[in-house]
């Protein structure tokens, strides 16, 4: 028989969970990315990529309200559609979030080493993997030691980025425009390589967003999961909209997309750069302080959410056995925390933002699409939102997957393989020992 996890979260605690994995990497780093690929467009970008999310979204939440236990779209692919699609939601979250932590813990890294000036990718790389290290002792420690220290993260963090946003309009209210043009500056200035650009960040962006379906993985520890899932998953993306759009309005509007570029693609900390712009030592040090938070919340989230569905996947044979089996106070699954943990401690050596962070839009984009599908199998008495939301969100997930980089569409493909090829030797096994 399958232990259970107890319920010890809450609203406003679930709203800390799903704001902890959005505003992270997100803000602190993937709007330099997709500010690269799209110039100032990537405003446009932020806003398409919030009415996908919106979308997917409530298609988690009524999901999650309908079937309340860990493991997100894995468990619902079995329940409403098959094994093999539920599997596959599995196998493409863990590699997706894997890589969406590894993305976070390098931008720690880049921000930490901000005051000593340097850009030695090893250091770099080092500090990040002991930090994926240290986060997952702490969610060793069981939800609710993980929810405090989560809380004050976000706490710090929203108020870090609240500064910014208004130290930076008064530069903005100065009628200074020339950092929004052109506002679609693609390296392809023709009107098909503007719209790629523009797809291609929108598709970066979606993933910045995604931490709310952190919420959902935690459905077997929320109180009142039908009524708290929903209205936490609401909040949050209202929330975490809102803050993208200002920061990305105030960031290309400081110092522009190629000096936010810049700074992502060489040291993973595009903010730093543009509290730098503002000339006002006490701001550059609270946003400073304030990114490396946002990562560990984000480091720490995506730790709990990981290990959730592993467990989720072990408690069907799917994965090994020993990563169902929870601690003696029945909070945490320790196998599976320790086994992400180590995951993402291993693709922080790839070292290189742009190629984690696009791999996790790729594999999140189909983990979703496959959320979304399962969401247009619920029953009339079990749909909270009409069928558009589900419908739009596939098919935008469809959509924005052909716009990621090829290379990075083969590597996922070749793991979508390589997970199914698993999975079928996991059940053949589980059969013959039967």
């Amino acid at each position: 028989m399958n232990q259970t996890l107890k319920r010890e979260v809450g609203l406003f605690g679930a709203v800390m969970l799903g704001l902890g994995s959005i505003l992270g990497t997100g803000v602190f780093v993937s709007i330099g990315i997709a500010a690269g690929i799209t110039g100032p467009s990537v405003i446009i970008a932020i806003v398409l990529a919030a009415f996908v999310a919106t979308c997917n979204a409530l298609s988690s939440a009524q999901l999650a309200a309908s079937h309340a236990v860990s493991g997100g779209a894995y468990e619902y692919g079995y329940k409403y559609l098959h094994p093999t699609l539920g599997f596959t939601a599995g196998w493409m979250f863990l590699c997706a979030k894997s890589a969406s932590a590894a993305t976070g813990a390098l931008g720690f890294a880049g921000y930490l080493l901000q005051p000593f000036d340097s850009d030695d990718t090893l250091t770099r790389t080092l500090i990040a993997a002991v930090t994926c290290l240290v986060m997952t002792g702490i969610v060793l420690g069981g939800i609710r030691r993980s929810n405090v220290t989560n809380t004050v993260i976000v706490s710090f963090t929203l108020l870090s980025l609240l500064v910014l946003v208004a130290m930076c309009l008064p530069k903005m209210g100065s009628g200074e425009t020339s950092n929004f043009e052109p506002f679609f500056a693609s390296d392809d200035q023709t009107p098909w390589g503007k719209t790629q650009a523009l797809l291609q960040a929108t598709a970066l962006m979606f993933v910045a967003y995604t931490g709310y379906g952190r919420i959902a993985t935690l459905g077997e520890e929320v109180h009142e999961p039908r009524k708290t899932i929903p209205r936490a998953i609401v909040v949050t993306l209202i929330v975490s909209a809102s803050l993208y759009l200002l920061v990305g309005i105030v960031s290309v509007g400081t110092v522009g997309t190629r000096a936010l570029e810049e700074a992502t693609l060489a040291k993973a900390a595009p903010l730093e750069v543009v509290a730098t712009m503002l000339g006002m030592p006490a701001i550059k040090w609270m946003v400073w302080a304030g990114a490396m938070t946002a990562m560990l919340g984000v480091l720490l989230n995506l730790v709990l959410g990981l290990s959730r569905v592993l467990l989720a996947m072990g408690r069907r044979g799917d994965m090994p056995k020993a990563t169902a089996k929870l601690n003696a106070e029945g909070t945490t699954p320790t196998v599976a925390v320790i086994a992400v943990g180590l995951f993402m401690t291993g693709l922080v050596f790839l070292g290189d933002v742009k190629t984690t962070w696009s791999f996790s839009a790729f594999t999140v984009l189909t983990y979703y699409a496959i959320n979304n599908l399962a969401a247009l199998q619920l029953g009339k008495e079990q749909q909270l939102y009409p069928k558009f939301f589900p419908i739009c969100g596939l098919g935008s997930c469809l959509f924005l997957g052909y716009w990621v980089d090829w290379q990075i569409w083969f590597t996922g493909l070749g793991l979508i393989i390589a997970g199914l090829i698993w999975h079928h030797l996991r059940q053949r096994m589980i059969t013959k020992t039967a």
